[in-house]
């Protein structure tokens, strides 16, 4: 893209063949393995949707651990990003299973499990986020740490490879 120019590339060059691809392996594969969960294990009647709730949270702790990997940590790569954060995470979490899991709770007249499933599932995926972040660069925090002790100081991050 050229930003300095303010001309933008066409859309076919910024979509390639693989990057697209990548994307839709990973949506195959993230929404498989929700799939595979909410059968495995789904919610009882008109119960709090507990499967729904665990896999938004835990997306929301791998993506932003990926993340700080994937942006700060790892080389430049045109396919991690896509495939495992857009592709995989994005089908794998979910907003409308999210929404119909609350409209079914309010549907039944069961408006606190729905402002539990609102409330806590924006507060426990802000909470995993931050965590997984923290964790990310711990990691590479304590990654330099060793190298520097082992006598192995080197240039840490994508931008010095």
């Amino acid at each position: 893209m050229r930003l300095l120019t303010g001309v933008r590339e066409p859309l076919r060059a910024r979509l390639r063949g693989g990057v697209l691809a990548a994307v839709a392996l990973g949506g195959l594969l993230g929404g498989t393995a929700r799939y595979a969960l909410v059968l495995a294990f789904p919610a009882p009647g008109v119960g709090f949707p507990w499967t729904t709730f665990a896999v938004n949270v835990s997306g929301a702790f791998v993506l932003a651990l990926l993340l700080v990997y994937v942006l700060e940590i790892w080389p430049p790569t045109r396919y991690v990003r896509p495939f495992a954060a857009v592709g995989f995470l994005g089908a794998f979490t979910t907003f409308s299973t999210w929404m119909v899991d609350t409209d079914r709770l309010l549907g039944h007249g069961h408006y606190a499990a729905a402002a539990s499933n609102i409330f806590g599932s924006l507060f426990a995926g802000l909470a995993a986020t931050v965590l997984g972040l923290v964790i990310g660069r711990l990691t590479w925090a304590r990654r330099i740490r060793l190298d520097a002790r082992r006598g192995r100081a080197r240039r840490h991050g994508w931008w010095t490879r």
